[in-house]
């Protein structure tokens, strides 16, 4: 009996491993073509039957049955209509080359339309090359027209069927694992935020800020992963009770993160004043229990078990409150100011806790007045049209990417003809696959593949050497594409090695195999050079140039997101769809800046010199980000309070003053350092009467924190306009 609940336990965990469900998928695939091939004694088919599995499974995306059916007819009729062209184009090179160079742009540049376009249009290229590769081992035996499309349909069609039941079977696993992949980043955010807390005189509080404004970046990727799951699964009044149940999970982690990202106070005065006592400790040690309770509930989203969040955070939340009590006691003065802040955060910790509480019973929580959730994919084919053509210009990132791959794919076909015309199209899929829109992506994709490259020859020699029989080597390419399939979005040099494994071994089956080891290492070679060679000269995108309108975009959606809490203070707490897209917008644009930044780091030294001016900014806009959303964790009705009017007047100020500081970098004009009206400014707010309301004084404690930040921020803003001026890009008022 034991056994047998074990044996359970552990098949559960194993399909709640992310990677599994899509892994076994993509292996069912694969040995169903395997049979096929082995049943009709056609070996020459394994090659095209793989490569339209992998096209197919390359351009799928998480949807429901309805809109993965969808997709899967037009990813087939986009594979059947550049199959046919290259089929009927093959025998006459210089038209062939022009058409790839032609699709190659025009499919990034549809791409742009939406993220289900972009993977179609994707994956569609690499299926016209995958053509060109099976057609140029077939046309010396099998000229005839239009017989190797067929059998890379036949496996695209393969995959593209498995994929529409799966998403019919199991619906809500992917939604299920994208919530504990939410969850589990929430406890790292916490966990990182914590240490803030530490009572330490010398804490380095600049890195760890940079460490939680990176943290906060991959929270931010994984609640707009999971909104748009949870889009394909609401449909108005048909959605079902456990996309309900997990649309109610959804919004109580945007509450714990926006909570959780909270800031109630520069963290080193509260560490000199309150050294030796143990309140920071406590708040510490009730951060990282939270943290744990995250991480406990995505293991139960997980395996589909109740959540317990136990009994243990209860006392430590109380032991912080008598903690600060007791500080309060000492009647001290100096620290008036600090334990307001101080119980500002209990309060906080207190509503955390109490969000997490809820979460053992979602089906009890009251949905928000406000369910809608904002779709961003376009409804229709004038939307289409209207983003495409927004980005047929050479402002445009995609186009000038579109640009960049169109000359180094017809780079690479000039370089395959010079070289090797019958073994050279690995080249083209090595461009592809490299080339990336940044210069530090592709440079690290670039020794990547070159690596993975490697490996993978090396374990197809030693597979040849130690299992030389072909169905053994059949079940390995097998594995090795299960392995691919499992690491491509994650690990590219493993997942590189495991498609170069499987390759040579369905080459091997039709005798090709040790003939292409040093093809294949060239072509990689030669590949990675040309795609790093376009992303250095051909419209680069470095993103020095473009750091002023990072560093703009999350000052202007900080000065939205102030608004909007402004005026939940003022009508009350909706959480409607334009709060939380306020919200989100200044969170993406954070974690944007951050990603920018990582960049940055990774381009060439002169194009790098303004990353000590971005990451200082992403420290003061960070902690800016902090003082507003502490704003929102404590939003409640004030309107009708007698003070709250001059003070939403002086919010009113601070989201213009933020507003016009995005202006000037956005435009590169001179900026005033340090404006009489901001000062001023800053003194109302500090010398205003003290409230005996607690929300009151809150609200006017976060909004001098923020009316403390714009002079350093109009400082490194002037920095930043100063040094694009000394490369004679700045313009005048």
């Amino acid at each position: 009996m034991q056994s047998s609940f074990s044996l359970r336990l552990s098949l559960r965990r194993l399909w709640a491993l992310e990677k599994f469900g899509p892994g076994l998928r993509f292996s069912i695939a694969l040995s169903l073509c395997t049979l096929g091939v082995w049943y009709s004694e056609r070996t020459d088919w394994l090659i095209p039957l793989y490569l339209g599995v992998i096209g197919c499974a390359l351009a799928e995306t998480d949807d429901s049955w309805q809109g993965r059916s969808l997709a899967v007819g037009v990813t087939l009729l986009c594979f059947l209509l550049v199959a046919t062209a290259v089929e009927a184009l093959h025998p006459y090179t210089p038209w062939l080359s022009l058409y790839m160079v032609l699709t190659c742009v025009v499919l990034i540049v549809l791409g742009s339309a939406g993220s289900r376009f972009a993977s179609i249009s994707y994956a569609t290229l690499t299926f016209a090359i995958y053509t060109m590769i099976g057609l140029e081992h077939q046309s010396q035996s099998d000229p005839q027209f239009w017989q190797y499309a067929p059998v890379l349909l036949t496996g695209a069609t393969l995959y593209g069927v498995l994929s529409v039941l799966w998403y019919a079977l199991f619906a809500q696993q992917p939604l299920q694992q994208s919530l504990a992949r939410l969850f589990r980043s929430q406890c790292d955010y916490l966990k990182a935020k914590s240490a803030l807390f530490e009572p330490l005189r010398n804490l380095d509080v600049e890195r760890l800020r940079l460490d939680i404004a990176q943290q906060n970046a991959q929270v931010v990727e994984a609640l707009n992963d999971t909104k748009d799951i949870i889009l394909h699964r609401v449909s108005g009044s048909r959605t079902s009770a456990k996309t309900r149940r997990y649309l109610k999970l959804y919004f109580l982690a945007q509450d714990i993160h926006e909570r959780a990202s909270s800031s109630h106070s520069p963290y080193q005065e509260l560490t000199e004043s309150f050294f030796h006592s143990d309140v920071l400790f406590r708040c510490l040690r009730l951060i990282r229990q939270q943290g744990d309770a995250c991480k406990a509930l995505a293991k139960a989203i997980e395996l589909r078990h109740s959540f317990d969040y136990g009994a243990g955070h209860t006392q430590a939340l109380e032991d912080l409150q008598a903690s600060i009590a007791y500080l309060h006691q000492q009647q001290n003065p100096e620290w008036r100011e600090l334990l307001r802040s101080l119980r500002a955060v209990a309060n906080n910790l207190a509503t955390l806790d109490q969000l997490l509480r809820e979460a053992a019973n979602p089906d009890a929580l009251a949905m928000s007045q406000d369910t809608t959730i904002f779709d961003r994919e376009p409804k229709s084919l004038k939307e289409v049209w209207e983003r495409i053509s927004q980005n047929i210009s050479l402002d445009s990132s995609i186009f000038r990417h579109a640009i960049r791959m169109g000359v180094a794919v017809g780079a690479g076909l000039a370089v395959m003809h010079w070289l090797a015309p019958d073994q050279g199209y690995w080249i083209l899929v090595t461009t592809i696959f490299v080339c990336r829109p940044h210069y530090g992506a592709t440079r690290k994709r670039l020794v990547q593949r070159i690596i993975g490259t490697v490996f993978g020859l090396i374990l197809s020699w030693m597979l040849f050497q130690l299992a030389p029989i072909l169905w053994v080597q059949a079940l390995f390419a097998i594995v090795a594409g299960v392995a691919y399939f499992a690491t491509r979005t994650s690990q590219f040099t493993a997942s590189t090695a495991f498609m170069t494994l499987m390759m040579l071994i369905c080459f091997n089956q039709i005798g090709h195999g040790y003939d292409l080891f040093l093809p294949r290492f060239l072509d990689t070679i030669v590949g990675s050079v040309i795609a790093g060679l376009a992303v250095f000269f051909i419209l680069p995108d470095w993103q020095g140039r473009q750091l002023h309108k990072a560093l703009a975009r999350t000052l202007q959606t900080n000065s939205q997101y102030l608004r909007h809490i402004m005026l939940e203070y003022s009508q009350g707490k909706t959480d409607d769809m334009q709060y939380r897209i306020a919200r989100r917008d200044a969170h993406n644009a954070d974690a944007a800046l951050t990603g920018s930044l990582s960049n940055m780091l990774k381009e060439p030294g002169h194009f790098r010199r303004q990353s000590d001016l971005g990451f200082r900014f992403l420290l003061l806009s960070h902690t800016l980000l902090g003082y507003i959303s502490a704003l929102g964790a404590h939003r409640e009705t004030l309107a009708d309070t007698p003070n709250y009017p001059s003070l939403n007047r002086e919010a009113q100020l601070l989201a213009d003053s933020l507003a016009h500081i995005a202006s000037q970098l956005d435009g590169l004009q001179t900026l005033e350092i340090q404006p009489e009206d901001e000062q001023q400014q800053c003194y109302r707010l500090r010398d205003m009467p003290e409230e005996d309301d607690d929300a009151l004084r809150l609200l006017q404690t976060q909004l001098l924190l923020i009316s403390q930040q714009l002079r350093p921020l109009r400082s490194l803003a002037a920095e930043v306009i100063s040094s694009y001026a000394k490369q004679g890009s700045v313009k005048t008022q």
